[in-house]
C-alpha cells in the first residue's frame, strides 16, 4: 500500500478521519494476531485526538483519554469481528520489555482485538509485521499532516 497522506485543520477533522478509517480498518481481519495501529509523531501532534475519533468510529461512546500513566486502557466493541480496543501510551516505557510485562503477548495474539499504540517507537520490535503505521506531524497550532502506510500488507 502506498502512503495516504491528510491534513486536517482542527480537532474535528482529525478526529472524523479517524471514524472513517476506524470503520475501514474494522473490515481487516487477521488470523494469527490483533489489528495494530502504530502512532508517532510529535508531542502533541494529535495522536489522542486521533484515537478518540478512531474510537468513536468503533462504536465506542465513553470518554477516551491517554492512558500516559496507567500504560494501557480496554474498551469493549459491541459490533463487528473485534470485541476490544487496546490503546497503549509507550511514551514512559523504558523499553520494550516493559510492555511485556503488562500483558503484550497476550493483547497481540487476540485477533479480536484492535491496539493503538501511542509512542509506538518506543516498542518497535514488538510490533507484528503487518501493522498501521500512522504519523503525525505539527504544521500549526490546529494543522496536522496524517501520514497513514500499511505495513507487511
Amino acid at each position: 500500500m502506498d502512503r495516504v497522506r491528510f491534513r486536517t485543520k482542527s480537532a474535528g477533522e482529525t478526529q472524523r478521519v479517524a471514524g472513517l478509517l476506524a470503520k475501514d480498518l474494522a473490515a481487516i481481519s487477521f488470523h494469527d494476531h490483533a489489528l495494530v495501529v502504530a502512532l508517532s509523531g510529535d508531542l502533541g501532534g494529535g495522536k489522542t485526538t486521533f484515537v478518540q475519533g478512531f474510537a468513536k468510529g468503533l462504536g465506542i461512546r465513553e470518554s477516551v483519554v491517554s492512558p500516559t500513566f496507567v500504560i494501557a486502557r480496554t474498551y469493549a466493541l459491541k459490533k463487528g469481528a473485534y470485541r476490544k480496543l487496546i490503546h497503549i501510551d509507550a511514551y514512559r516505557l523504558g523499553g520494550a520489555g516493559e510492555i511485556e510485562t503488562l500483558g503484550w503477548k497476550e493483547w497481540i495474539k487476540d485477533r479480536h482485538a484492535v491496539i493503538l499504540v501511542e509512542w509506538a517507537k518506543n516498542i518497535e520490535k514488538l510490533l507484528p509485521a503487518t501493522h498501521f503505521d500512522i504519523h503525525f506531524e505539527f504544521v500549526s497550532a490546529n494543522v496536522r499532516d496524517i501520514t497513514i502506510h500499511a505495513e507487511g500488507i
